[in-house]
This record gives C-alpha cells, structure tokens and sequence, in this order.
C-alpha cells in the first residue's frame, strides 16, 4: 500500500470520526463501558482463581508414625517421603511439639488437659505439602502402605469437593469471559453500524464510481480502531481506578483473604483489554459495513 493512499485512509478516518463526533463518542462510551463490565467480571475471575490456588496450595497430607519407632526409622520415613513425586516440602514434628502445640490451643480448657493424666497420646508425624494438589489422593495411597505408618489424613471428602468447586469455578469463569466478550462485540457493532448507516449514501456513491471494496472499507477499519483504542483507555483508567479503591477496602476489613496485587496485574489486564477493545472496534466496523458494499 502507498504512503499516500495510507494518508488517505487516515485523514478520512480522522476526518469521519470528527464529522460524526456524537455517533463517535457514543461508540466510544459503548466501548469503554462494555469492556469496563468486561474488565470486572476478568478481575473477578482472576482473583477467583487465585483464591482457589491459595487454597489448593494449602492442601496437605498429616502422616501419623507409630509409637516406639527408631530414630533411623523416623529418619527412614522422612527420606522415603521426600523422595515421592510433587512433594514440595515436608515437616516433621515429634511427640513432645505435638504436645506442646495441643496445650497451646487448649490453654484456656485446662480440664481435658488434666484428664490425659500427664501421659502424652500424641504420635510423631510428617506433613506433607505438594506443588500438584492433585497428587495428595495417590500419595497417601502409597503412604498408607509404609509398615511404620500407623495412619495418614488429608480430608479426603473436603479434598474431593475442593477441586471439584476448582475446576467449575476456573471453566464457568472462562466461559463467562468469552460470553461477555461476544456480547460487547454485538453491542458495539450495533452502535457502530449506525455511524455506517449514516453514510450509506456515500458508500453507494463510491461503489458506482468503481471504488474497490477495500478502498472503502480502510478508513472505516482505521476509525473502528481508533473509536477501539480511545474508548479501551477509558475503559483501562476506570478499572485501574476501582480496582485500587476494592483491593484497599478489602485489605482493611478483610487482611485475611487473598487478592492479585495490583502490580503487575493490572497492566497485564489493561493491555489485554486494549487490544480486545481494538480488536473489536474493526470487527464491528467490519460486520456493521458488509451489508452497505453489496451495491
């Protein structure tokens, strides 16, 4: 393509976007706003995500040793374990910690303590924490098997029901993405295909005159874009914007729950967003003027 005609395109792009300010900005409001409810429901996913590596990643298996076992057995134990498949890390903690975190936590119930009559029933144990929580089912399979174990937990129903929530939390969040994501496509050419209808006439006219379809479909594209582009910042800013106010409210009233930090995550959404709402922008501009090119 020639420097010249490029020129073109982009003047009568600029020169329509100026032309039709109002259909341009209410393009441009379509746009931010769409992707604004877009960006939410992303962030919302994203955070729903990282909740829920948060809590997979807290999953672990407790394997409880039997009584009067050896050193070199206990040692023994621990060497096998660390040599099994996704094990991150494993802590071990004999009778005596275990007695020491059980009068911790009952402190303030003196009376059961008491009751234990100053034996200590407690077993030495490993936990076990993973870098694929999927494999804490067959890990403590194998783990049972071990002749010095006398038995190992991990909540196996909650466990179960974890990674079931998991996997319908992380698949209806992308579909939920990619329905919002067809939705402001449809939006957005519905407001864009008034600009188009607008200049229908034109359209006519340099089709008899022997335009070629792309000749006039180029500065509408580059205008799609630019509507895109402008209305993507604006989209970005508010986002940015509310996503800050959220994280902090959140952080004073509820520390404990975990959230993306803001940086770099929001650029990466930003960019995301940007170049959807780009995308968009010349797909809408695209469908919106098919139907006028059929003279």
């Amino acid at each position: 393509m020639k420097i010249r005609t490029m020129r073109y395109f982009i003047s009568e792009s600029l020169q329509s976007f100026w032309r039709n300010s109002f259909m341009s900005i209410a393009s441009i409001a379509t746009v931010a706003l769409s992707l604004f409810i877009l960006g939410i429901f992303m962030t919302m996913v994203a955070n729903l995500d990282y909740f829920v590596d948060n809590l997979e990643s807290q999953v672990q298996i407790s394997v409880y040793l039997k009584d009067d076992l050896t050193t070199d057995q206990v040692m023994s134990v621990g060497k096998r374990l660390k040599e099994l498949p996704d094990v991150k890390e494993i802590q071990f903690t004999n009778k005596d910690q275990a007695m020491d975190a059980l009068k911790e936590r009952m402190k303030d119930q003196p009376g059961i303590l008491a009751a234990l009559g100053g034996k200590n029933p407690l077993p030495s144990s490993y936990e076990i924490t993973f870098t694929n929580p999927e494999a804490v089912k067959k890990t403590a399979a194998i783990v049972a098997n071990y002749p010095e174990v006398e038995s190992s937990h991990y909540g196996q129903a909650i466990v179960e029901q974890l990674f079931k929530i998991t996997t319908i939390i992380r698949w209806g969040g992308i579909a939920l993405i990619i329905f919002l994501t067809l939705a402001t496509l449809f939006i957005i050419s519905n407001t864009i295909r008034l600009t188009v209808f607008a200049r229908r006439k034109e359209i006519g006219i340099m089709k008899y005159v022997g335009a070629t379809n792309w000749f006039i479909r180029w500065p509408f594209l580059l205008e799609g874009l630019l509507l895109g582009f402008i209305g993507g910042l604006i989209a970005d800013f508010a986002l940015f914007q509310f996503y800050e106010f959220v994280t902090v409210a959140i952080h004073e009233s509820l520390a404990f729950l975990p959230l993306v930090s803001i940086y770099p995550f929001m650029y990466q959404t930003g960019g995301i967003l940007l170049v959807i709402s780009m995308i968009i922008g010349a797909i809408g501009s695209t469908i919106s003027l098919k139907r006028y090119m059929k003279v």
